[in-house]
């Protein structure tokens, strides 16, 4: 079997890492990634039918169920200090991106969360699928949901389909960890604290 390496035009398929044996499903036309697992760049094709279809389950079992890299020690302080800089009562996601934490506000009825440069909330990862998870804004709360992502959506470390978020709740999507701020009406703004550039809407 032909091996193929990160960076080729492969459109839609599975493509099995010749490293560790992770098999990632790409779908429409994609370029194949480094592998999520390792961050090998030698894959071969991988049939639907003579896979075994748990192997991507397997590798998650062996990695302790997520892709997520290590929770940052500093990050009790740094979502502390994100709360601070929050002006309006409402629901907000941060996440840490390239050193630096990162606030957005949910004002949409919809918010998508993806690799695509159509998301809202756009995480840049080969481990993050184009549309990876969806986050609902309704009356009974805000609910979370698995946009049939190849890696799946965690939320406290449990695999999740659908879930209505609170406060603290910690969102996996491939090597993010996201995590679910919300500041109720009664708390107002916190204007002295306050960063506008440190705070923005989902796009």
């Amino acid at each position: 079997m032909d091996s193929l390496t990160s960076g080729t035009f492969v459109g839609a398929g599975s493509f099995r890492c010749t490293r560790c044996g992770y098999v990632q499903t790409l779908v429409g036309s994609d370029t194949l990634g480094d592998c999520p697992g390792c961050a090998g760049r030698s894959f071969v094709r991988a049939s639907l039918f003579s896979a075994d279809p748990m192997t991507t389950d397997r590798w998650l079992e062996h990695s302790s169920n997520t892709l997520a890299e290590p929770a940052n020690a500093e990050q009790g302080k740094l979502l502390a200090e994100a709360r601070q800089h929050i002006e309006e009562p409402g629901e907000y996601l941060c996440y840490e991106e390239h050193g630096e934490l990162q606030t957005v506000a949910l004002t949409r009825e919809w918010t998508r969360i993806g690799r695509s440069l159509a998301a809202d909330v756009r995480l840049d990862d080969p481990t993050v699928s184009r549309r990876h998870a969806l986050i609902v804004r309704h009356p009974e709360g805000v609910r979370l949901l698995d946009d049939r992502s190849l890696n799946g959506v965690f939320v406290n470390d449990a695999r999740v389909e659908s879930k209505i978020l609170k406060d603290g709740d910690e969102i996996i999507i491939g090597r993010y960890r996201v995590t679910m701020i919300s500041v109720p009406q009664e708390q107002g703004p916190n204007v002295s604290a306050a960063d506008p550039a440190s705070v923005h809407d989902a796009d």
